[in-house]
């Protein structure tokens, strides 16, 4: 079994072989085991056989090839065999029999039969997507190999075109596959259809996303600009909406006659068509694409040979459609991996795998430890869940590194929420892992999920596998390029750090070096004033308070510039206990009564690479913003935990949040969050949380909600063991 690519390759090949055989049945027995035996080449069939009716050609000997036992003939044209109801109903036949999963393919000569393609598949039930339309091609050579072998008479008055249509259809292929814009490959299209069919005019239309409608996407045909309905709805109304909706092509003779003279829709009021062909698009996993019509002007300009040769074109179409669409989505994807926030990113992810695979919801999840994490999803999916790596649908694929499908996720065991499964109407569900770098390290998944009323079958299907593992891979590709630009952030925002204290540094040592000595000499003058004027000082008590009030005042600022010299001098790493540094800030800072402080979860964390008044510093900066922020009243949460090789700690408050056009700013020297409330606060001490974190080699974020409260989150490198 080959990839969907090299099978076209090798269709291709069969046409070229099937165009220069010559009208004899020795050339047709060697045409039919050569089809036989791609088949078993590029589809998963393990036997495949051609039953040919006595009348066709008499004395022929069933071609059976591979494993599993021939069916007989009596049993396939009985009265109700496969070959009798495929030939009967002019559509496949699929079904599972006690030898197996079989597929029974009509061959017809416009209304004569002429035999049946079947296929004995090695899976439990026949296969769908890709396989089947490959199936389908082949019936459509082995039927035009019969018409090569046995050249009909002139129909309709008409002289039969020569046997040029298969060159033109090998050629279609090639010239349609090289396009790179989807805009390109739909004109290809439809230009090759009207070349292998010598149509006159055609119209491409496409499902739109509602996929209720087909619209107008390419048309070709002289004096024919743009059609006289653009769009048409997917029901009977339209000779192009019942091609769609029953998924049947269909070739009128003459548009004047009824039925199809009550939904015929001319391309142009002022053409006077006669005679239509249409084919729908189907694509992988038995979607819709859309639909092919070509018209004439003359009666009966098409007969059975140009639908066979437009059904085969239309199965090539649908792969290169779906491959342009691909490739136009990954171009944009790449653009806004290197321009966006990873946000953006996964949320424009989300939407292409959406509309590419026609899914209902999506989400990715990042991981962390052994959960995970909902980052980003789709409208219909609701935020905020974390899962477990073990057990889960999504996990497995973590573990396996490799897609992983739900035939329907309201029951299976392996899906977290099936009640929301209900909900929401999701049906079968397709994961794929996201993995980074050469070892392919999982990040997290992807998750994708079907309708519920969608005959989906995504274990068939390699190319929904095969697009989703595509945009995984670009969405890991995000997340580890996002993750490389924060660490390349944070050691810039560490290298200014450096340079602004070094520079910062010189100029305050020497500031502060000559305020502690004026400052140092007020108290010793003091002292001196006090010794010489006792006796002044016994009978006026006030001026010996004030002096006392100056002597304290100035040892108190001495004490505050030896500290924060000493925060101004390299600090010396090493590890430091988060719950130490926390109690000694709740020490320091005076809460009022009517503050709740809830503590967890910091004792059992391993130390981290600090230095312990710089961290300590940290705390009580954030403790007294929380303190301010509530006004004295409300509930102050101080948790850590681990995550990867550091750990998290985030404070959260429940005062009023921060304003949404300061949160990018809370940072900066000389701005805070309540400024409007507190002129007098500069937002120093935030400006110090962000520096000192950066010195530690760590980093401080801000998560707020205006009127529910802000949480800062510091992150910190483990201490070695």
């Amino acid at each position: 079994m080959t990839s969907m690519t090299s099978a076209l390759r090798e269709l291709n090949r069969l046409a070229t072989y099937i165009e220069q055989m010559g009208p004899n049945s020795g050339d047709l027995e060697g045409t039919l085991r050569r089809v036989a035996e791609q088949a078993l080449n590029i589809t998963p069939a393990r036997a495949v056989f051609v039953h040919l009716l006595e009348d066709v050609l008499p004395g022929h000997t069933p071609l059976h090839l591979g494993t599993g036992p021939l069916p007989a003939p009596e049993a396939i044209f009985a009265e109700e065999g496969w070959g009798t109801r495929a030939l009967r109903d002019r559509s496949p036949l699929h079904t599972v029999t006690s030898q197996g999963a079989l597929s029974c393919y009509p061959l017809m000569r416009g209304e004569r039969p002429l035999g049946v393609l079947g296929f004995l598949w090695r899976t439990p039930s026949p296969p769908a997507g890709d396989h089947l339309l490959v199936a389908e091609s082949l019936a459509h050579l082995t039927t035009l190999a019969l018409h090569r072998a046995f050249p009909s008479r002139p129909e309709r008055g008409e002289k039969r075109r020569p046997w040029e249509g298969l060159e033109r259809l090998r050629r279609a292929g090639m010239l349609i596959s090289s396009r790179l814009r989807l805009q390109d490959t739909l004109e290809a299209i439809l230009s090759m259809a009207l070349e292998v069919t010598h149509a006159r005019y055609g119209i491409l239309r496409l499902v739109d996303p509602s996929g209720q409608n087909l619209v107008t996407k390419a048309i070709a045909g002289e004096r024919l600009s743009r059609p006289a309905v653009e769009s048409l709805p997917i029901n009977t109304t339209s000779i192009t909406g019942w091609v769609a909706k029953h998924r049947q092509p269909l070739c009128i003779d003459d548009v004047r006659l009824s039925p199809w003279s009550r939904i015929y829709y001319p391309l142009d009021y002022d053409l006077e068509m006669r005679s239509e062909l249409a084919v729908p698009l189907i694509g992988a996993n038995g979607r819709l694409e859309g639909v092919i019509n070509l018209e004439s002007p003359r009666v009966a300009a098409f007969d059975e040979e140009d639908s066979q040769l437009l059904q085969a074109l239309a199965t090539q179409a649908v792969i290169a459609i779906q491959e342009a669409r691909l490739l136009d989505a990954l171009q944009d994807i790449a653009w806004k991996v290197l321009t966006d926030s990873l946000d953006v990113v996964l949320e424009h992810i989300i939407r292409r795998a959406l509309e590419l695979l026609d899914g209902k919801a999506a989400a990715i999840w990042l991981l962390e430890e052994q959960h995970l994490v909902l980052t980003a999803h789709s409208p219909e999916h609701p935020p905020g869940d974390r899962i477990p790596v073990q057990g889960s649908l999504a996990g497995e694929a973590v573990r396996s590194r490799g897609p992983v499908t739900s035939p329907d996720v309201r029951q299976d065991p392996r899906f977290y929420r099936p009640d929301l499964a209900r909900e929401q109407g999701w049906g079968a569900a397709l994961v794929v892992p996201l993995l980074a770098g050469d070892a392919a390290e999982p990040v997290g998944a992807f998750t994708l999920y079907a309708a519920a009323a969608d005959t989906v079958d995504f274990d068939t299907s390699d190319w929904d596998k095969k697009v989703l593992s595509i945009l995984g891979h670009y969405a890991a590709l995000a997340v580890h390029n996002a993750r490389r630009q924060a660490e390349l952030q944070a050691a810039q925002e560490q290298h200014a750090v450096a340079e602004t204290f070094a520079a910062l540094g010189d100029i305050a040592a020497n500031v502060l070096h000559h305020l502690n000595n004026k400052v140092g000499t007020i108290p010793v003058r003091v002292e001196a004033i006090q010794e010489k004027y006792a006796d002044i000082l016994a009978e006026d008590p006030y001026l010996a308070h004030t002096l006392a009030a100056i002597q304290e005042s100035a040892r108190d600022a001495l004490r505050h510039v030896r500290d924060s010299l000493v925060l101004l001098r390299p600090i010396q790493r090493g590890p430091v206990h988060l719950h130490e540094c926390v109690r000694d800030a709740l020490d320091a800072v005076p809460l009022p009564p009517t503050l709740r402080v809830h503590v967890a979860a910091l004792e059992d964390l391993p130390p981290v690479m600090a230095g312990r008044q710089s961290l300590t510093l940290v705390f009580v900066n954030l403790i007294q913003n929380a303190v301010e922020a509530m006004e004295g009243e409300g509930e102050l949460h101080i948790t850590g935990r681990r995550v990867g090789d550091g750990v998290e700690i985030r404070v959260r408050d429940s005062g009023p949040g921060i304003p949404r056009e300061l949160q990018d700013r809370i940072f900066d020297f000389a701005v805070s969050p309540r400024r409007g409330t507190k002129p007098h606060k500069l937002g120093f001490g935030l400006w110090w949380v962000k520096t000192l974190m950066a010195r530690l080699g760590g980093s401080v974020q801000v998560e707020s909600v205006p009127g529910r409260g802000t949480t800062f989150i510091l992150r910190l490198p483990q201490a070695p063991l």
